[in-house]
């Protein structure tokens, strides 16, 4: 399996990752995460083992979590499965929403006890009570004292990914990466400059939910309902699931030349640009092995046009 940098950092990875949001057996207020009302919750701990080992197997090394994910759970989950391998493991600060900047140390060794080590440490989310360029002098702190080795951030516009940029440069460290919703039905990073700064800055656009929580699999257009709340969005109901219909129908057909699914299709149309690192959840080791076929084919350059062309109407006009 052939590895990248991730950014301009020295962490090595693969093209493709996994989500692990819903892994882990919450407790408590954890399930009531947003991530277990949205997908339905878990598939249990042998289910999460399978879809660890066939990623594994199949060179899929990066895992992504957060503290924040079933209060712990998933990252608890993440760190018994991943004991002993070879796993790179990616999580987020904060614990909790109102987390201030001081919380960061605290939360990061949280995150560490839980998860045995940290490869990939990212700032959630840019609140305003969270001073970028203090945190950022926090992670590199961090990263110097040999605690994670690479510093990341979630959410971030291209503004507040140039002030990370600046701030974590002045001591050294590279900005290696910005994960950010991604998919064909969901193209804002194209048009409010999150995809331009990363080609500028040298950073990994991490792509989180790059099948649409499951709208590009195409096992949705056919009346089946998806779990969870997801079943009141747009994309799974209305007009929003017939003008899907036809994105879908370009998916099987260039698929049908590869013997690919719809799904590895979606997730080659990210990792055809090197600037973007998908990593779609998976529940069991089906799911796994699925995401992982979007590693072994390529996309030619008329059928990424189309694609393009296919899903205009989810690429926002305008700027910033």
């Amino acid at each position: 399996m052939n590895l990248t940098p991730l950014g301009l950092s020295n962490l090595q990875v693969p093209r493709l990752g996994v989500g692990t949001m819903t892994w882990g057996d919450a407790t408590g207020l954890g399930r009531l995460h947003p991530s277990k009302i949205a997908y339905g919750g878990a598939h249990g701990y042998q289910e999460e083992k399978s879809a660890l080992e066939a990623s594994l197997a199949a060179g899929v090394t990066l895992f992504d979590t957060a503290a924040m994910y079933g209060g712990g759970a998933s990252e608890r989950r993440l760190g018994e499965l991943a004991r002993g391998t070879e796993a790179i493991l990616a999580t987020k600060f904060p614990s909790r929403f109102l987390a201030r900047t001081e919380s960061m140390p605290r939360d990061m060794e949280a995150s560490i006890a839980r998860l045995g080590r940290v490869d990939l440490y990212q700032h959630h989310f840019p609140f305003r009570w969270v001073s970028i360029p203090r945190l950022m002098d926090l992670l590199a702190n961090a990263v110097e004292a040999g605690r994670i080795k690479a510093v990341g951030v979630s959410n971030y516009s291209a503004d507040q990914m140039r002030m990370a940029h600046a701030a974590l440069a002045r001591r050294g460290v590279p900005l290696a990466s910005n994960q950010v919703e991604y998919s064909l039905l969901h193209r804002q990073p194209e048009v409010n400059g999150v995809l331009d700064a990363c080609r500028e800055l040298g950073v990994m656009l991490i792509a989180y939910q790059p099948l649409a929580s499951g709208a590009l699999t195409g096992k949705y257009v056919s009346g089946t309902r998806p779990t969870g709340l997801r079943r009141l969005t747009p994309n799974f109901r209305g007009k929003g699931l017939e003008a899907l219909v036809p994105v879908v129908g370009l998916l099987r057909e260039i698929g049908a030349r590869y013997g690919r699914s719809p799904a590895q299709v979606a997730l080659r149309w990210l990792i055809e640009n090197p600037t973007v690192l998908p990593i779609p959840g998976a529940k069991n080791g089906r799911q796994a092995a699925d995401n992982a076929g979007a590693l072994s084919f390529a996309l030619a350059a008329n059928e990424i046009a189309a694609l393009d062309r296919a899903t205009q109407a989810w690429r926002p006009r305008g700027g910033r």
